[in-house]
């Protein structure tokens, strides 16, 4: 009896953790078919103004620009960290040293310094580089994400070293024990570790906002910001059309890579 009583509460605690995790997604769809008033209302059920608000955004707003502004920017951003976060990491794990350790400490350190105190001197950095209003100027900042080094550093500490006095058994170098090796063993690690820094870069707002200066290089976050202050009176249901197209590529990519994610995550080791 007790113990039907506890899996009650689990599931019962369980099932309201899923509803306070799946309506705010039902609401921005529920708001995208709906009216703006319809939703300054309050109400929740589907509405019949979808292609209304899709046909207004799409008349103000270059919408596929955007969204290859922000899959540019994202896509570029994730693929060139995983590649430089992950052979920092495998460097500062599998070729430990005692300098190495305290250049590693610091590192750590910074990831305790907030972004926005850093904005200004990127500001300066890139119009010194004259990379105002270049997606470059977003991208590069965020190439040598620290948290993603220490990650990496987690995951490889599972990693066999039998398997690289293997490969230098073989006469490879550690380029090629890097890229042959491990880097196909660790497929769920960098599978985490890219839909991270994909969402990461896709939602970053504050750095394109000073950067980014005209709507041609606008990414979706920045026309989101703008449409709340585009005209004196919110056009809800248009809002929530941007918001749920934003929504999508990243709600697509850990539909793919959920398993590989959590794994990952988990810290397996998949050859």
């Amino acid at each position: 009896m007790r113990s039907k009583a506890l899996s009650f509460l689990k599931y019962t605690f369980l099932i309201l953790c899923s509803f306070v995790s799946i309506f705010p997604f039902y609401w921005m769809i529920a708001g995208a078919t709906n009216t703006s008033n319809k939703i300054a209302e309050g109400k929740l059920s589907l509405g019949s103004n979808l292609l209304k608000n899709l046909s207004d955004l799409l008349e103000g707003y270059n919408i596929p620009l955007i969204m290859w502004n922000s899959l540019k920017v994202s896509l570029v951003t994730a693929v060139l960290s995983l590649i430089v976060t992950s052979m920092a990491a495998f460097g500062f794990e599998k070729f430990t040293t005692r300098k190495s350790e305290i250049i590693y400490s610091i590192l750590l350190l910074f990831m305790m310094i907030p972004f926005a105190t850093l904005v200004i001197p990127l500001f300066k950095m890139m119009a010194g580089l004259d990379l105002i209003n270049q997606h470059l100027a977003i991208i590069l900042p965020s190439v040598s994400n620290i948290f993603l080094v220490f990650f990496f550093r987690q995951s490889f500490k599972s990693f066999p070293d039998d398997i690289i006095d293997s490969g230098r058994v073989e006469g490879a170098g550690n380029y090629k024990i890097f890229f042959k090796l491990v880097f196909p063993m660790m497929k769920s690690a960098y599978a985490a570790a890219a839909i991270y820094s994909f969402m990461n870069a896709w939602n970053s707002y504050l750095l394109p906002l000073i950067i980014l200066q005209t709507e041609d290089k606008y990414t979706m976050t920045l026309l989101i910001s703008g449409l709340s202050s585009a005209s004196y009176v919110a056009n809800y249901g248009v809002q929530m059309v941007a918001i749920t197209i934003a929504t999508m590529p990243t709600l697509v990519l850990f539909l793919i890579m959920q398993k590989s994610f959590v794994a990952g995550m988990t810290g397996s080791l998949k050859a």
